[in-house]
């Protein structure tokens, strides 16, 4: 995965981020670092933003993560 360009991910799953950050829901997050290792954690979102034309979502527990990288949250896959 290092090295992909942004991919943007579909509306719909964008909203289900934008939704989950804005009511602070705790949920599972699945997601590859820019090394390509998987992640799994619990966490808030606090935002989800634009920045360098890429998208990105960051956690109460400081992670930073590129929307394209999401594998699943909260139930709901996003590959």
């Amino acid at each position: 995965m290092p090295d992909q360009p942004y991919e943007p991910i579909d509306c719909s799953l964008h909203d289900r981020l934008e939704s989950a950050a804005t009511l602070r829901q705790t949920i599972q997050i699945i997601y590859h670092d820019s090394d390509g290792t998987q992640h799994e954690i619990e966490d808030r979102l606090t935002d989800v933003f634009a920045k360098d034309g890429e998208e990105f979502a960051k956690t109460t527990g400081g992670n930073l993560i590129r929307l394209d990288r999401l594998v699943r949250v909260d139930g709901v896959d996003f590959t």
